[in-house]
């Protein structure tokens, strides 16, 4: 295990640390770790996600704050993901998967001119539709 970890990892760790409700949840089986990471890394520490596992919080505090995340509408936390984007990351991803779409093409078009070249060669040459041939003189 000589590889360090990714500088994300090590913050959502030092979040987990911050906030062992978390922890809690995914021995629980409520939570998963792979989707926390998710959330926390698309929509950051201050999102009302997060506000459940905060140190302080009763359960009334949490619903009162869920509805009113409700009642603020989806486009807003689409507006607040957007304004947290990292540019040059999301570039990055775009041109990777631009990338491997290219090598998949190039794989498909040489699967298809191999096909071509395969049935051609089973072929036999071209021959004329008629097997004779009238000609006027």
């Amino acid at each position: 295990m000589g590889k360090s970890l990714h500088p994300k990892v090590k913050e959502f760790k030092e979040f987990v640390r911050e906030n062992p409700k978390i922890a809690r949840d995914v021995r629980n089986g409520q939570a998963n770790w792979q989707d926390l990471f998710e959330d926390w890394y698309l929509l950051g520490e201050e999102d009302t996600r997060w506000d459940q596992y905060k140190e302080g919080n009763s359960k009334s505090n949490v619903n009162s704050i869920s509805s009113e995340g409700k009642k603020s509408g989806w486009m807003d936390q689409v507006g607040e993901m957007v304004k947290k984007m990292d540019a040059n990351q999301l570039q990055q991803h775009i041109n990777s998967l631009s990338e491997a779409l290219g090598a998949v093409q190039g794989v498909l078009s040489q699967f298809q001119s191999n096909n071509r070249g395969t049935t051609d060669k089973n072929e036999t040459p071209s021959k004329p539709s008629h097997p004779f041939s009238f000609r006027k003189d």
